[in-house]
């Protein structure tokens, strides 16, 4: 198959005249005036990445805690629509025997993949967070760091932990961090730590913030905090929800600005409520209310989101985000975030042929998963 008359965003993040070839699942060829065997002809479009969502614990009435694998698979069919090639099932904080059912059961569609979105690896949002800036996550199965236990954990579903949460202020994070960092990414996340507490950990291995700006103290001019620790420091990505709800649009321009084209991971961090109309929805346990797409707790408190990466890419470009920065940050560096570049996240020889198509409007003509179309809107 050949991918031709595209304009495509190539694997450095910048506009190329090339048509792209795959065989079987990979890319085998980028070149201009490619021909042979079905070619389809994409005249008018953009050629980018697939999208890689490292952020998510739930969609289309769906969840990664129901540790349902017909769940799964009703999540990877509907985020491919969205343009989502590879994404991470995102866990709660719920009890340990929860955990543990949602990671078994993610290894499973893992090693018998459903079609669709190709499951990454899992994200562990919880339980090592803080009790006050616990979100919408359950107040009865927040704890302390605990090593031992996210060893059985990493272990029991063979290893497929990307990226796990904590927060740094809490007791067991100074033996947590370096360990945990050995295995996958930790994340700071949920948390009260200030400048100097954020600083440390990230000394001690922390490389990710989970939705910078919720979750944790605001950035004063006398008191930074976890949000002026990240800024300041380059070895630290961050995950931005770019819906205009949990951040301002300006703030979001400000901090694309800060972070450069290399920091920044947009994330859903949706949940079952997504793709769904409004109404009463759940999130780890909890009744959540979503109105106008706006999902809350009771209480008032914020629910993760109904968004996907393709509407905050639209969101971005239209508050003035620079269209290769929105892409890149929707790609390549969540890829990097889990240590998958090698595989996905651009459009590069050798690589898995995972690619979205976009018109002038930015709206979805086309996405090949895997070498596969898997969803055509050119006709």
């Amino acid at each position: 198959m050949i991918l031709k008359n595209a304009k495509i965003v190539d694997d450095s993040f910048r506009f190329a005249d090339a048509d792209v070839a795959v065989e079987e699942d990979k890319i085998s060829e980028i070149a201009p005036g490619l021909a042979g065997g079905e070619e389809i002809d994409l005249s008018g479009c953009v050629l980018v990445p697939g999208f890689v969502d490292i952020h998510i614990h739930a969609c289309v009435g769906a969840d990664t805690c129901d540790a349902d694998a017909d769940g799964l698979a009703k999540m990877c069919a509907h985020l491919v629509t969205k343009g989502v090639t590879s994404f991470c099932p995102t866990t709660m904080t719920v009890s340990h025997k929860g955990i543990l059912r949602a990671l078994e059961t993610v290894k499973s569609c893992m090693d018998h993949p459903p079609k669709g979105a190709a499951i990454a690896g899992v994200n562990m949002e919880g339980p090592y967070i803080s009790i006050h800036k616990k979100g919408a996550q359950k107040g009865e199965f927040v704890k302390n760091s605990d090593f031992k236990e996210f060893q059985e954990f990493y272990d029991t579903c063979g290893g497929i932990i990307k990226l796990v949460d904590i927060a740094p202020e809490c007791p067991g994070a100074e033996e947590f961090i370096p360990q945990a960092s050995r295995l996958c990414t930790v994340s700071i996340a949920h948390t009260e730590a200030d400048y100097a507490c954020a600083k440390h950990a990230f000394e001690l291995g922390i490389t990710h913030a989970t939705h910078l700006y919720n979750a944790m103290p605001g950035m004063k001019h006398r008191e930074p905090g976890v949000i002026g620790a990240v800024l300041d420091d380059p070895r630290v990505r961050a995950e931005l929800i770019c819906d205009g709800f949990h951040i301002h649009p300006a703030v979001l321009r400000i901090t694309f600005e800060a972070l450069g084209k290399d920091r920044v991971v947009i994330v859903s961090d949706s949940m079952r409520a997504a793709g769904a109309p409004d109404g009463v929805s759940e999130l780890g346990g909890q009744t959540v209310y979503v109105k106008d797409g706006q999902a809350r707790l009771k209480d008032g408190t914020i629910a993760g989101s109904t968004t996907n990466l393709h509407q905050e890419i639209k969101n971005l470009v239209g508050w003035g985000v620079p269209f290769l920065t929105a892409i890149q940050a929707a790609t390549l560096n969540p890829a990097r975030a889990i240590h998958e570049d090698e595989r996905i996240g651009s459009i590069k020889v050798g690589k898995y042929a995972d690619m979205v198509a976009l018109d002038s409007d930015l709206n979805i003509r086309m996405v090949v998963a895997r070498g596969k179309i898997a969803v055509n809107n050119n006709a």
